[in-house]
């Protein structure tokens, strides 16, 4: 029984040979926001509002590693993004204790280029409650979902500096495909509308840019 074979860990366990498969792991880690203003670059906090009936937001200079990567992506005048510490932070501890294996990531992102582009000047962060989405992540704080999309160029770079190798960057789709998911449904007797049907559809919103054949 499956079951029995799995094990839930406080922390990273100690890894030799593994394959680490991370599914909508990266996107729900903390991201630190930072913003761009009369030439600084701010860390945004949150903090009670003057009632302290509710949170609002407040802003300090950044530092650190989090001012040190902003400056080298140069954005421009009154930008809000996020950049992705803690993400970076695991893989390089997983690179750490890795001796032999695979780490394999499934989320939403864009390349570096894509990610920090000029227009998208409010970010990516977004939050979902009870199937609705918004950019509030004040609000309902505890009851929602709090996400934001990955830097995979960034995070590839990160990989490499911690001694890993990056064998592959690519869309769902492509990936999907190279690993025989139209095989699969060929499988199926299209004859047989009953089993054919569904199992048509299920590859089709995996593989279709308009549903989530675009995540990386």
């Amino acid at each position: 029984e499956i079951g029995a074979r799995l094990r839930w860990h406080d922390e990273l366990p100690p890894l030799t040979d593994a394959v680490v498969l991370g599914n909508e792991v990266l996107d729900a880690m903390p991201v630190s926001l930072i913003r761009t203003h009369d030439g600084a670059i701010e860390e945004l906090g949150v903090t009670l509002t003057p009632d302290r009936a509710g949170f609002a937001w407040c802003t300090r200079p950044a530092t650190g590693e989090l001012e040190r990567i902003a400056r080298t992506l140069d954005f421009c005048e009154d930008y809000t993004t996020e950049i992705h510490l803690a993400a970076h932070g695991l893989v390089r501890s997983l690179a750490e204790r890795l001796t032999r294996g695979v780490l394999l990531f499934i989320d939403y992102g864009f390349p570096v280029s894509e990610y920090y582009h000029p227009q998208r000047s409010d970010g990516t962060l977004m939050c979902h409650y009870r199937h609705h989405a918004h950019a509030d992540p004040l609000c309902l704080p505890g009851l929602q979902d709090v996400t934001a999309h990955v830097d995979f160029s960034t995070l590839a770079r990160i990989a490499v500096e911690a001694g890993l190798d990056v064998l592959g960057y690519t869309q769902q789709a492509r990936f999907l495909m190279n690993c025989g998911v139209l095989d699969a449904l060929a499988a199926y007797d299209p004859n047989d509308v009953a089993r054919y049907a569904p199992a048509c559809a299920a590859v089709q919103k995996l593989l279709s840019p308009a549903e989530i054949g675009q995540w990386l």
